[in-house]
């Protein structure tokens, strides 16, 4: 049984009833959520109650879902419309600023690209090289920084963007495109010429 089929189950028992089924989803997405959440409003202190507030929309609109669509991609799209609200209702609260995790970048998987050895100058190289990556990514236009989390973080395929996003498939494409220049450019001005760029 593939994700969709087990979500498709959970959503059933969820709308038959079942509020722990709900729980399962939430443990589930929550982490996945929260990242492009935290890609949108840039605001680590607020993703946790942006997030909590997405589900919440989500468990409310359930009785309405009819799985036209893989259950995270309706919920991804609730998480994206959520952190849009939150922007429009908090924008002069804004933070232009990103933090880094220093024990998780958002971008390991290029790291890993771009490290052949462990040595303590290779270590830090890999450090530089995901806080470089994120700066680009906080630079970003919204619809770019959320189209390339999507893909890049989450692994999510173009057209399920697309209907997170509600854009043709087209312009995710461009914008994922985009993302990646504008990240490469980033990563060439500081020497990695070769830690960017994912199918």
């Amino acid at each position: 049984m593939n994700d969709r089929e087990t979500d498709r189950l959970l959503v059933d028992r969820i709308q038959h009833g079942d509020k722990q089924a709900f729980g399962i989803l939430v443990v589930k997405y929550q982490r996945r959520l929260a990242r492009v959440v935290a890609a949108i409003i840039r605001d680590p202190t607020e993703t946790e109650e942006v997030v909590q507030e997405a589900f919440i929309r989500a468990y409310r609109a359930l009785s309405g879902f009819r799985n036209d669509s893989a259950f995270y991609t309706w919920l991804y799209r609730i998480g994206v419309n959520t952190a849009k609200n939150w922007i429009a209702s908090n924008h002069a609260r804004l933070s232009k600023t990103i933090s880094v995790d220093e024990d998780e970048g958002d971008y390991d998987d290029i790291v890993e690209q771009c490290s052949d050895t462990e040595t303590p100058e290779m270590l830090l190289m890999s450090k530089q090289v995901v806080e470089t990556v994120n700066a680009a990514v906080a630079e970003l236009p919204e619809e770019m920084r959320t189209a390339v989390t999507l893909r890049e973080i989450d692994g999510l395929s173009y057209e399920e963007i697309a209907g997170v996003m509600n854009s043709p498939v087209g312009t995710v494409r461009s914008r994922i495109f985009r993302a990646r220049e504008a990240i490469a450019a980033k990563l060439r001005s500081f020497g990695y010429a070769n830690a960017a760029g994912r199918g």
